[in-house]
């Protein structure tokens, strides 16, 4: 069985941070590359043209995606208008299909609670399964391996047994 990874990064700077971070825990999530790498940012204004072909067949290849790691910088405690514009072209309920994982970083751990908060609800009522405590970074800290570390010991295992993997050491 060929699993389907894809990357969804709503941070406003291209090749960011957030990038990084989201394309590296997707690796160690899975042990492989990610099959789809959506930096919002590229699209441009055919984000804002709900009938943009190269858009809505991203939307289209993401939802039906095994795995998709959802990420974005904190903005005022939330996650950023880039990735809720992606966001809104999902249907209800099953416009994602498969696990989610969100992402967020920031500058303060005052914000650790935020993609809890705010950016796990709206993966779930989009469809996905997100089995596992969304995951805060500090921007700091995204290339530190460590960083990830305590997540992914807790979290890879359920991850990867929805997806139908062995549970495997992390990496």
């Amino acid at each position: 069985m060929t699993l389907r990874t894809a990357v969804v990064v709503g941070n406003p700077k291209p090749r960011s941070r957030t990038l990084a971070a989201a394309t590296a825990l997707a690796r160690r999530l899975t042990d492989s590359e990610p099959d789809l790498v959506v930096d919002l940012v590229t699209l441009g204004a055919a984000l804002l043209d709900w009938q943009a072909p190269s858009v809505n067949a991203l939307v289209d290849d993401v939802g039906a995606a095994d795995l998709v790691v959802v990420a974005s910088p904190t903005y005022k405690a939330s996650y950023t208008g880039l990735l809720k514009l992606f966001l809104d072209r999902f249907a209800g309920g099953v416009g994602l299909r498969g696990v989610a994982v969100p992402l967020m970083l920031g500058a303060s751990p005052h914000h650790a609670l935020a993609p809890e908060l705010h950016l796990r609800p709206v993966l779930v009522e989009l469809g996905a399964a997100v089995p596992t405590p969304a995951l805060y970074v500090l921007d700091r800290d995204h290339d530190r391996p460590e960083s990830y570390d305590e997540w992914l010991v807790r979290s890879r295992p359920m991850v990867r047994a929805l997806l139908g993997h062995p549970t495997g050491a992390v990496a």
